[in-house]
């Protein structure tokens, strides 16, 4: 279980340094924010502070669901701590996603992108920890 809770963990972990792109540099392109359902550039200006924002806090749980990942593979003394960190950024990735699904069925497809390599990450190392 520790290859697949690594692996998923790791699979997040890239799709929120990817988010973490999109909403604090590429905010302001169109192809960005038309993928976010936004239906102009002013929308896109208005909301920029909050997508810079919100790309931060992605950033912050994929570095450290990272850290954890390397805790657990490299170090022989911290691994308690790696699965920690993978457990607790992974954990945060996925209740972002019911929150964004609690927002609306059009965003189903979003919550699964986001939530689903989190959850198979957190149900793994929970196995893969104990």
């Amino acid at each position: 279980m520790t290859a697949v809770a690594v692996i998923f963990a790791g699979i997040a972990t890239v799709l929120h340094v990817f988010f973490f792109y999109l909403e604090s540099i590429a905010w302001r392109k169109p192809t960005t924010w038309k993928t976010f359902g936004l239906a102009s550039q002013a929308d896109a200006d208005t909301t920029a502070s909050l997508a810079y924002n919100q790309g931060f806090y992605n950033l912050f749980l994929a570095i450290g669901a990272n850290v954890g990942i390397d805790l657990v593979l490299f170090s022989d003394t911290h691994d308690d701590i790696g699965w920690t960190l993978i457990i607790f950024a992974c954990a945060s990735m996925l209740a972002a996603s019911l929150v964004l699904i609690s927002t609306g069925r059009s965003y189903a497809r979003a919550a699964a992108i986001q939530g689903g390599p989190a959850l198979v990450a957190v149900v793994a190392a929970l196995i893969a920890a104990n």
